[in-house]
């Protein structure tokens, strides 16, 4: 299968969030909603972790897929992710790439490749 990039660099396919989502696992869908529970002093339930992936317009998200402001920048100018913009890299994506640097080390290769 074919990798599946977030506008912010992060690994759709590689995220137990997604992995469970497809195979139809709701009983890894609950361990991932109790682990992100605590990692993100949160109450999650296994609904609230469904999703199909950052990039796809349809289907099921974690809840902050609606408020994300990378995603919304990438899909407003059109980008397949942050990679490929021409501002890269902006205020908003080094502020996440503190909460996850494999997310820059991903865009960083792709960026690479262009």
């Amino acid at each position: 299968m074919e990798k599946m990039i977030a506008y912010c660099g992060l690994i759709c396919t590689d995220c137990p969030a997604y992995i469970a989502t497809q195979n139809d696992d709701h009983e890894a869908l609950k361990k991932v909603a109790e682990q992100w529970s605590k990692e993100f002093n949160t109450t999650l339930t296994a609904k609230d972790v469904l999703c199909d992936g950052c990039s796809a317009t349809t289907g099921r998200h974690v809840g902050h897929w609606s408020e994300c402001k990378i995603k919304a920048c990438a899909i407003e100018k059109k980008v397949r992710n942050c990679a490929h913009c021409s501002d890269y890299s902006c205020e908003e994506l080094e502020k996440f790439f503190g909460f996850a640097p494999e997310a820059k080390t991903t865009l960083e290769g792709i960026r690479r490749a262009l």
